[in-house]
């Protein structure tokens, strides 16, 4: 029993799993799989793809990597635990804060869904900047990668919101990693390469924004024909963005357009892009609407342990505020 315990401990790099030698390791690094954690969350066609290995070594590699990172079950006890290390980016509106359990989420995806308008990339934005503050003020402390996919990013109104929080507005942009992505396989690549990017920074990369999640899939796949090929896309994506936030316990905040139902007869006929995947997907649903002047109305609709319920706030030249 020792002689295994100590095997176990030997295994800290991706060389050291059994059937990995240095070159199939050059091609894992390559590939993205530079890791234990990132082979363990893999799937074996994914390794067997990126480094032409046999499907029953792929099977293998990543077992052993599962049991070093103790990724079999656990205890309700030990993920109120892990639930300790949860962080929380404060929104700048306290009715939306507490709507959304203290602030947007590490360790999840938000998904905030509404008409132009509404307040999405507003609040993507200003927690872009507020993610920055100490943990003792709202913030993470961190660095904000921000893929922006319609071309809204706008350093000038960063500064803004950097200046109303009485911070360096060229030090906050300087911490804002800003991707323009042009086709949807090129968003997808973009988040692919945030994993590197993270590795390369300094100081630690606690917010990923997406801005917004659909648009480029509803460009580049039009019609019904291409509806299965798109959802397919869409739910790699967001699953990978969903890998990137359990492995780096970082916070994932994406923006969607809406569509309008013409069988909705009563009640409101928008509905979110993308349908069931995104739906499930996405641990926050927040639904945006406009309402009198610069106020907006934000309804939690779908979340794991918070009740469903409506914030009213605010977007001024000074930011996300409450309407009060």
């Amino acid at each position: 029993m020792a002689k295994k315990s100590e095997e176990k401990k030997e295994i800290e790099t991706i060389e050291d799993l059994p059937g990995i030698g240095a070159t199939t390791a050059e091609k894992l690094r390559e590939a993205g799989y530079d890791d234990l954690m990132s082979i363990a969350v893999a799937t074996s066609s994914q390794l067997v793809d990126a480094a032409d290995l046999a499907k029953a070594t792929a099977v293998k590699v990543i077992s052993e990597a599962r049991k070093v990172m103790e990724m079999g079950f656990k205890t309700g006890e030990d993920l109120q635990a892990s639930r300790l290390q949860v962080g929380k980016i404060e929104t700048g509106s306290k009715e939306l804060n507490k709507l959304l359990g203290g602030g947007v989420e590490t360790g999840g995806i938000t998904e905030c869904f509404g008409e132009f308008g509404s307040g999405k990339s507003q609040i993507g934005f200003q927690i872009a900047v507020n993610a920055q503050l100490p943990k003792d003020k709202g913030g993470l402390n961190s660095k904000v990668a921000f893929i922006d996919t319609e071309g809204t990013f706008r350093p000038e109104r960063i500064k803004q919101l950097a200046e109303a929080k009485g911070l360096d507005p060229k030090k906050v942009l300087k911490n804002i990693l800003v991707a323009r992505a042009f086709s949807s396989d090129h968003q997808m690549l973009l988040a692919e390469k945030i994993d590197e990017l993270i590795k390369k920074q300094k100081e630690p990369i606690k917010l990923v924004i997406v801005d917004s999640m659909t648009s480029l899939f509803r460009s580049d796949y039009v019609g019904r024909g291409t509806l299965a090929d798109r959802q397919q896309k869409i739910n790699r994506h967001i699953h990978y963005l969903q890998k990137l936030a359990d492995k780096y316990n970082l916070a994932v905040y994406i923006t969607n357009q809406v569509m309008a139902r013409p069988d909705i007869f009563f009640g409101n006929p928008t509905t979110a892009v993308g349908g069931h995947i995104i739906g499930h997907a996405s641990t926050y649903r927040v639904y945006l609407r406009k309402s009198k002047g610069d106020k907006r109305i934000a309804r939690l609709i779908d979340s794991p342990h918070l009740p469903e319920g409506e914030a009213v706030f605010k977007v001024s030249i000074k930011g996300v505020e409450d309407a009060s």
